[in-house]
């Protein structure tokens, strides 16, 4: 009996032609349905006609090219913005989350060998700071991402210090990213077995080295979906760069919409283009999953030991294999 059979019962032939016949019926409902409650609604208000999607879908249009250069510049905006957030997400969530696992350690160390007032001094301190950054983390993570925005952007110029607006963008998108990312690779590490902390510091590597050498590249391997989720969740988030003005592609499609008066047609467009860059973000993380699992298989694979030469030269002499 297959494995397959124990989990489930294999559908017979009559179950897999109702299985066919009811997703058939299904789908013609669908479509039917979304005729009826879409497409008519939609086509009754003229929401189909060329002088809606004139401007962005037919060339000869007069404000085809101008539509075009606006939501050119726009994604290109958004995707600057993106890339920089998602670099330096991962930079300082990588260094917050070593951060607190370093710290986590030397709350446990009782620092012998010290004078009492030193050691009680130190682990204080690591206490202190352990706090420290648990309550930045909440706070952060509790945060919703505009109002970071916001406050970047009304922040940083009381204290006489002005940038571009998409420095704005990408410090209020930095802040809050990376410690969601943070989060998850602390799990990660404090998720893998104890027993190679233990076999790490029984062959004396420090705590700083076991957690870059051993934890860290294992916690990015298990967490990978879950960071490249986070990171889809940072090219959306850049549509939020309208509280500070900020010229990304929703804010320009509403710079179009305002003058072509086009709603529906200018956000299914934009709608598309985000659903195929996020979708190529998940492909390449599949990819990258892929590789590295292959990788690992790879190296866990014994190497075959080439035969003895007296073995070698028997078997040339009798012309059989042994």
């Amino acid at each position: 009996m297959s494995q397959q059979s124990v989990l489930y019962d294999v559908p017979g032939p009559r179950q897999r032609r109702l299985t066919l016949i009811g997703s058939a019926v299904a789908t013609v409902l669908l479509l039917v349905g979304a005729y009826f409650l879409i497409y008519r609604p939609l086509n009754d208000k003229g929401q189909f006609s060329m002088e809606l999607w004139g401007p962005l879908v037919d060339p000869s249009n007069e404000n085809f090219s101008l539509v075009w250069d606006r939501i050119g510049t726009g994604f290109q905006n958004t995707l600057t913005a993106a890339a920089l957030a998602i670099v330096s997400s991962l930079v300082v969530g990588t260094l917050l989350a070593v951060l607190r696992i370093q710290l986590k350690s030397l709350t446990r160390r009782r620092f012998t060998g010290l004078a009492t007032p030193l050691s009680y001094l130190l682990r204080g301190l690591s206490t202190l700071l352990s706090a420290v950054t648990r309550v930045c983390v909440e706070v952060f993570r509790g945060l919703p991402v505009v109002i970071t925005i916001f406050f970047v952007a009304r922040g940083f110029p009381e204290f006489g210090v002005s940038f571009d607006t998409l420095w704005y963008l990408v410090i209020g998108l930095t802040i809050y990213n990376s410690v969601v990312i943070a989060e998850i690779l602390r799990s990660g590490m404090e998720g893998l077995p104890g027993g190679q902390a233990e076999a790490a510091a029984a062959i004396g590597l420090s705590p700083l080295q076991t957690t870059r050498m051993i934890l860290l590249p294992q916690a990015f391997r298990i967490m990978l979906p879950a960071l490249i989720s986070q990171l889809v969740v940072v090219l959306k988030d850049t549509s939020l760069g309208f509280i500070i003005s900020y010229e990304e592609t929703l804010n320009i499609g509403k710079q179009i919409i305002g003058v072509l008066d086009n709603p529906i047609q200018v956000y299914v467009v934009i709608a598309v283009m985000f659903i195929v860059v996020n979708y190529a973000l998940s492909k390449l993380a599949q990819y990258v999953q892929r590789r590295l699992s292959r990788g690992r298989k790879t190296a866990g694979t014994p190497a075959q030991d080439p035969p003895p030469a007296a073995l070698m030269s028997q078997s040339e002499s009798t012309g059989q294999g042994i």
